[in-house]
């Protein structure tokens, strides 16, 4: 279980591209500025402005869920932007658990206003939650997107708890169920990786999966066609670090920064990806030896 926790904590990019999958959320929230405000986030290349800038966006958001409770695109922006700030901008631990926590809340009930039979999920036993889960139609695909990331944002803030990494078959299910209901779109490069990341969090020999991990990493690489440089940063850190595959941790680092990060509604996540490919190198002779 430790081995989880320190990897689940480690996956700094894990969450990051759940910005790159706010503008489909974002742009349906009715107003021109929201989807202008999302594209401008998402084509940024100063990581720094988007974490200055993003907490009043935060109050924006609230403010709408406030005005239209049961609206499920408004729901899932604030449940994606309140999961990509707590889960990457924010470095006090109290702070990202809270934020998170409320990532969490709105992605639940953006579920539940998409498909009014996945609601009161949590606490099911998971034979039910499988089957609600599986259930799901295609309407409803881009919230349960949106659920199954704030969970994971959750989750990786709340690493230290047991009860918390309890959850992550509930998640893993959730997000086959994305890649059942929409195989090759818009969300199918980062679900892939999302499914790579929780098949790579223990080695076979304690239960782990790597080798279907792998396959997720690589199908999310061919969906994406290479933009989407956080796959191949978590390929290498929770795959060919968890095998002691050093020939091909920095293969798929050094093709990240020899990358182009200006990749449209990829510049934000690109260059998160590139700045951690940055440190993985820095630490891979340590790490490897």
């Amino acid at each position: 279980m430790a081995q989880v926790r320190r990897s689940l904590t480690a996956a700094g990019v894990l969450i990051a591209c759940l910005v790159s999958g706010c503008g489909s959320v974002i742009s349906s929230v009715s107003a021109d500025m929201a989807d202008n405000l999302s594209t401008a986030i998402l084509n940024q290349d100063d990581p720094q402005l988007v974490r200055d800038a993003l907490p009043s966006y935060l109050l924006l958001l609230d403010s709408l869920v406030n005005s239209d409770p049961e609206n499920p695109a408004t729901l899932g922006a604030a449940a994606q932007l309140y999961a990509a700030y707590g889960a990457t901008l924010v470095s006090d631990a109290d702070r990202a658990r809270s934020l998170t926590t409320r990532a969490r809340d709105y992605g639940t009930r953006a579920l539940c206003a998409a498909d009014d039979n996945a609601c009161d999920l949590q606490g099911l036993p998971f034979e039910r939650y499988a089957s609600l889960v599986n259930a799901v139609d295609a309407d409803a695909v881009e919230a349960l997107h949106t659920y199954s990331l704030a969970t994971l944002a959750w989750i990786r803030a709340h690493a230290d708890d047991y009860n918390a990494l309890a959850e992550l078959p509930r998640v893993e299910v959730a997000l086959e169920r994305v890649m059942q209901l929409e195989p090759a779109g818009d969300l199918a490069p980062s679900t892939c990786m999302y499914l790579g990341v929780l098949n790579t969090l223990r080695p076979a020999s304690l239960g782990g999966q790597p080798e279907l991990g792998r396959e997720w990493f690589e199908r999310g690489i061919g969906l994406s066609a290479g933009r989407d440089l956080a796959i191949k940063v978590e390929y290498a850190r929770s795959y060919a670090r968890l095998i002691y595959d050093r020939e091909l941790h920095d293969r798929l680092l050094n093709e990240v920064l020899a990358a182009e990060v200006e990749e449209q509604d990829l510049v934000l996540s690109n260059q998160l990806a590139r700045a951690q490919a940055v440190e993985l190198m820095r630490s891979a002779d340590e790490y490897f030896n």
